[in-house]
């Protein structure tokens, strides 16, 4: 497992990291043997990072990562996110005592005195420039509460203005993968320069590189592939990346197609990721011990052949581009 340091904190993380919404809600039902086994196959494997959020199954993520950490002697640093919690999910809202009310609900179902990074939760535009809601993570920060804080962002356009208006700010979370190319080419030389971390979510697009998508896949009513399939519940751009499934699906047959030797799709669309080095870290949801498996394997790969790199471009170019790259 290779790791790499996350922005200017004293956590160096795996590559491939844990992220931990499945195992909450949203993706289906995931039994807690699954979830349980899914976490501690992980860290076997190397993985140190844990990415959850306080409404991931209203807790239940949380409480889970709680219980497997207890029970284990590594040192594993667990990312949460607030915010989402608010109701109407406003602006104002992000204010110290809210965002205090969250971190201490997450302190108790994480079991601990201090949580190692708190990310604001994809909230509304106006607050990556609202003064207030910094100050109060810096007070939370004093407080001895969290250690860092960081953002989880829709649009590149939000990293962008976070960053520059804010300095300690030490990790933005954000949606790359194949089919998300724009925060390579506009964000990552920004955060490289200012040494912030990037968490690349929603690395495999829901599922769509896999390669194991069809069009006669069926998702369960309370999956967010089959409610969110047109943003009716949150951003549309967190179900598939936002790509029309018929089109992704077409366009992961192409990548399938011009796999390199030795690689599952899951693993090529992983170890893409790692080939940026502003990336700190992928973080795909994982339901299963199997699945952790396959996902860490992608961290011990050669590196993907430039032609294969090119390819990702033209098929980013041809099917998703009209699609995704101005819309984030």
């Amino acid at each position: 497992m290779e790791y790499r340091q996350l922005g200017r904190t004293d956590m160096r993380v795996s590559v491939i990291s844990f992220g931990a919404w499945a195992i909450g809600a949203d993706w289906g039902r995931v039994s807690e043997e699954d979830a349980l086994g899914a976490l501690n196959t992980a860290i076997d494997l190397g993985v140190n990072f844990i990415d959850t959020a306080d409404v991931y199954g209203d807790g239940r993520s949380e409480r889970l990562i709680a219980r497997v950490l207890k029970g284990r002697r590594e040192r594993v640093f667990v990312a949460t996110k607030a915010g989402r919690r608010l109701n109407p999910h406003v602006p104002e809202g992000y204010n110290y005592a809210n965002l205090s009310a969250f971190v201490e609900r997450s302190l108790r179902n994480l079991d601990t005195e201090t949580l190692d990074l708190v990310q604001l939760h994809c909230p509304p535009t106006p607050v990556y420039t609202q003064d207030s809601t910094f100050e109060a993570l810096e007070r939370l920060v004093q407080e001895g509460k969290i250690r860092y804080y960081g953002i989880s962002v829709e649009k590149v356009s939000e990293a962008l203005t976070a960053i520059e208006r804010y300095p300690n700010i030490q990790s933005v979370q954000i949606i790359f993968n194949m089919f998300r190319l724009k925060p390579a080419e506009e964000f990552f030389p920004v955060a490289r320069q200012k040494q912030v971390g990037i968490l690349a979510r929603v690395p495999l697009a829901s599922g769509l590189l896999t390669g194991k998508m069809t069009p006669q896949t069926q998702f369960s009513a309370d999956d967010h592939r089959n409610y969110n399939r047109y943003g009716e519940a949150f951003d549309v751009g967190e179900t598939f990346s936002g790509v029309p499934y018929e089109i992704g699906l077409q366009a992961v047959e192409e990548l399938k197609a011009a796999l390199p030797p030795g690689y599952t799709m899951i693993q090529a669309a992983l170890r893409w990721i790692t080939m940026f080095d502003a990336v700190t870290c992928a973080i795909p949801g994982i339901k299963r011990p199997d699945q952790a498996r396959q996902n860490i394997a992608a961290a011990e790969l050669a590196p993907l052949p430039k032609p294969y790199m090119d390819k990702v471009v033209e098929v980013y170019d041809r099917y998703i581009r009209q699609h995704v790259h101005d819309r984030w």
